[in-house]
């Protein structure tokens, strides 16, 4: 009879670690080659294609950093959560409600108050409009012990209905001939791109800002020690008497607000208006799933993860014209990285032994 011993390993080095990935990686991008396969492509073609549409050119490669930017900012807050096993499934969820926050001030704010005024308000309220509804699923689980992955995936929800309710009824646009948007932000709350490219520049320096902000709080401060030993040890942080409902929430304030701040630099960046849920956000809070585990849980690794995942998406979309393959592909793609991801960083964290024994 097999017998199989599961053990955690006592200590991880650092090349182990890397190597872990690397194997993680080559093992997703081999099992979406036999999808591709299966499905009638090259997979050497395919993969070829989607990184050379997303990097081998200027266009793909504006397009790309323009993509990783709510990517780099809602992976970062991810990473934080994560790392004090609070699993937050809703930073789409929380990206829309900054974007509703912050464009109820770009509307009413903007057209009496400056440009230097009225976006660092949007970004705050944005901020606070994510943080707001990231706080309600850190008070349901310690409070009342409703699971984060259920409540976190259900405010989703919730938040995409409010957005679509607020957009076919009060905030419907009277210059939008009868589409369900609102109308435009004024001049003054609209944010400046790179010429030639629909980077956000204001939005991009927020995103590396908070990635070295909530990198340095993370291993530099006593609030960034609490979390990682949240994560590790819940029984020895009950033990050096950390607050939980505190930390938690605060935590999850810090998740949803930098997510609020990715939903209105959407806005304000792209679009110049708020329109439908599934426009707003191209799905980016549960591909910074991805991007904070790849990233392995360092909000310093973040931005280049965000990059390679906005590679994937940018990408994505070469091989639906060149090829002809259904644009869930993409999605397909992320989640099988992901899956290997995890069982990567589980291997790494335990060890197996197989034991044959006489039954």
């Amino acid at each position: 009879m097999l017998h199989i011993k599961v053990t955690d390993r006592e200590s991880i080095s650092n090349k182990r670690s890397v190597m872990t990935l690397i194997v993680s990686l080559i093992a997703g991008m081999t099992a979406m080659g036999l999808i591709f396969l299966m499905s009638g492509a090259n997979p050497f073609y395919a993969i070829f294609k989607i990184f050379s549409g997303s990097f081998g050119s200027r266009y793909g490669m504006m397009e790309t950093i323009t993509k990783a930017i709510p990517l780099i900012l809602i992976g970062a807050g991810l990473a934080i959560a994560y790392r004090a096993k609070f699993w937050n499934i809703g930073a789409e969820g929380q990206l829309l409600a900054g974007a509703i926050a912050g464009t109820w001030v770009g509307l009413n704010w903007g057209p009496h108050l400056p440009s230097y005024l009225i976006v660092p308000l949007m970004f705050i309220f944005g901020f606070a409009g994510g943080a707001f509804w990231g706080a309600i699923p850190a008070v349901l689980k310690i409070r009342y012990s409703v699971n984060e992955v259920i409540s976190t995936l259900m405010l989703n929800y919730i938040c995409a209905e409010i957005l679509m309710f607020l957009i076919v009824g009060p905030w419907k646009g009277k210059t939008k001939f009868g589409y369900p948007y609102t109308d435009d932000l004024p001049a003054s709350a609209i944010l400046s791109t790179i010429t030639g490219t629909r980077i956000h520049y204001v939005t991009l320096l927020l995103g590396i800002i908070t990635v070295i902000i909530l990198g340095i709080v993370i291993y530099k401060t006593r609030f960034g020690y609490e979390v990682r030993v949240i994560g590790e040890n819940t029984h020895a942080a009950r033990y050096a008497g950390i607050n939980f409902f505190k930390a938690t929430v605060i935590i999850m304030v810090i998740s949803g607000g930098v997510a609020g701040m990715a939903g209105i630099g959407e806005v304000a960046g792209l679009h110049h208006y708020l329109l439908y849920p599934g426009s707003v956000s191209s799905g980016y809070g549960f591909t910074a799933i991805i991007v904070a585990w790849l990233a392995k849980l360092n909000p310093f690794f973040v931005i280049l993860s965000g990059l390679f995942f906005a590679g994937i998406l940018v990408g994505g979309d070469a091989i639906q014209i060149s090829l002809g393959l259904p644009a869930a592909t993409v999605q397909v793609f992320n989640g099988t990285l992901l899956v290997f991801l995890i069982m990567g960083d589980y291997f790494l964290k335990n060890k197996i032994t197989l034991k044959w024994a006489k039954g």
